[in-house]
């Protein structure tokens, strides 16, 4: 009878460990879907890509051209640096750019302060490569 204990407990012991086993197994699904992390991926790339075009616009205007042509800095050298600059960098300059050109286009900024915010934007942009670098 002894035996036939022992055989009972090691069976069940068993059956407790294929059951603990199939559970853990269970419980490692993915806490995040990959296509919940496509979907963010995707979103920040539009959004970083959206920030660009912002950029991109306020710096290839006309009178921006202007101002960094005269300041002897290319325009396509600022875009060039653009890139290189992190989520948070690229989405505070847009902003700010953004908001001058909103200044602007409501007569709150002269054409001198415009000079003077484009020629602040670039040499902060080209600073913080070289700093990066």
């Amino acid at each position: 009878m002894h035996l036939a204990n022992k055989q009972l407990l090691a069976t069940v012991g068993s059956l407790f460990l294929l059951v603990l086993f199939a559970s853990t197994a269970r419980a490692q699904t993915h806490v995040v879907d990959a296509k919940d992390l496509q979907g963010d991926i995707a979103q920040k790339s539009q959004t970083r890509q959206s920030r660009f075009d912002t950029l991109d616009r306020f710096f290839s205007s006309p009178s921006a051209s202007k101002t960094l042509k005269s300041a002897h800095v290319e325009p396509q050298q600022v875009r060039n640096a653009l890139s290189q600059l992190g989520d948070d960098e690229v989405a505070d300059f847009a902003a700010r750019a953004e908001q001058a050109q909103k200044q602007f286009s409501a007569g709150a900024l002269t054409n001198q302060e415009i000079t003077y915010v484009i020629i602040a934007l670039a040499t902060a942009v080209i600073i913080l490569v070289i700093v990066a670098a």
